[in-house]
């Protein structure tokens, strides 16, 4: 029995952790957080029974504490590493959360000694020599949950790292995959929810569509893998069937195929090594047609994932100043505060006019993190 803690319980990744644990009696879920959704984290404390429980503001806390008595309840900051820290014993963390708030929990679950199923980007993105410094001190996994990473993860198993190629991770293109860039001037924010292929939320669409994601994909596969930036590839692969590659150093390649279904890289994160099967789950069906189609990615069309690759390169805080603007930017796009290419502009703004850190500590990411996003606030907030 795995006992597990999870962050961003009401979020799309949550809901379908939720949904495998209804199927399997194989694990316990003994602390969760809830951000704002008072409704859902009702109905899932009613069917889980969890021990503590961490809502985002003290006023949500309260109401539920009257309602459920017999809970421990936290919010906020505190209450997120309060979750991510409430098992004594050795214990499983599921951070889904969305943005730089995953990182504190993150580092915390890992100095008490839990394994991380890691689908929160930002922790690895801003903190990635951090984190994996932290994961060999404490003897913990971390394993992702990503379905790209995931596949690379289970295709690099039992391979020695040394023969690698090269990786290679499919991107669908996003909602605006048939549109060039003229044509994404007046698109609307309802426009670039539209994933043809992914349910998601709605910052991780955004970032789909802007191929921002790719490129926080490609930072965290360089700390995930410990893979050089020009080992790390990406191509547009608009069915996304095959998730990721990899290729050895023999020509061959291994790759990772399914429909497009984050249960999949879920379910495995959770019961690794061995692989349960699921009811809901929709195997590939090879007696259908259907084709598998590829092309180069273009930077001219995407220069966000380009700029990825750049700030990955530079290392230091620039990471973390490519991941805080895009976090502003998305957040005011989908406030109708800005257009959809101001999001480019925006995080090549951050970028350009930050003098970098290298080596920077936890609270030196904390520290700038904050102080970037306070200064892109007020510059950007009103226009």
């Amino acid at each position: 029995m795995k006992n597990l803690m999870l962050l961003g319980a009401t979020g799309s990744i949550g809901s379908q952790v939720l949904e495998i644990l209804r199927e399997s009696k194989e694990y316990n879920l003994k602390s969760i957080a809830v951000g704002k959704n008072i409704k859902k984290a009702i109905e899932i404390i009613n069917e889980f029974n969890p021990e503590f429980v961490s809502l985002q503001t003290k006023e949500d806390m309260e109401k539920l504490q009257a309602m459920y008595p017999n809970i421990q309840f936290g919010y906020g900051d505190t209450g997120l590493i309060q979750v991510a820290t409430y098992l004594k014993e050795k214990g499983y963390l599921i951070n889904s959360i969305v943005g730089m708030v995953g990182l504190k929990p993150t580092v915390a679950a890992i100095k008490a000694g839990h394994d991380i199923l890691l689908a929160n980007k930002e922790t690895l993105v801003v903190a990635g020599n951090i984190i994996m410094d932290l994961v060999k001190k404490h003897n913990v996994r971390l394993i992702p949950i990503d379905s790209e990473h995931s596949t690379i993860f289970q295709c690099m198993m039992k391979e020695r790292r040394e023969d690698v190629s090269r990786i290679i991770i499919t991107a669908s293109g996003g909602s605006f995959r048939d549109k060039n860039r003229s044509e994404l001037k007046d698109v609307t924010v309802e426009d670039a929810l539209k994933h043809p292929n992914w349910q998601m939320g709605a910052k991780i669409t955004i970032d789909s569509a802007t191929m921002v994601n790719k490129g926080l994909e490609v930072i965290e596969a360089h700390y995930l893998f410990d893979l050089d930036y020009d080992k790390i590839e990406t191509v547009i692969h608009p069915e996304s069937i095959i998730h990721s590659m990899v290729e050895y150093n023999d020509g061959s390649i291994i790759a990772g195929l399914s429909y497009p279904d984050m249960r999949i890289p879920i379910a495995y994160a959770l019961s690794t090594p061995k692989r349960n099967n699921y009811s809901f789950i929709e195997k590939m069906n090879f007696k259908k047609l259907f084709s598998l189609n590829f092309k180069p990615m273009d930077y001219n069309r995407y220069p966000l994932i380009k700029l990825a690759y750049e700030v990955g390169e530079m290392g230091g805080i620039m990471p973390l100043v490519y991941n805080t603007a895009n976090e502003v930017a998305v957040r005011l796009f989908l406030n109708r505060k800005i257009k959809f290419l101001e999001i480019d502009e925006i995080i090549n703004y951050a970028v350009n006019n930050t003098e970098n850190i290298n080596n920077p500590t936890l609270d030196d990411i904390l520290k700038y993190d904050q102080i970037l996003r306070r200064d892109l606030e007020n510059k950007f907030e009103v226009k």
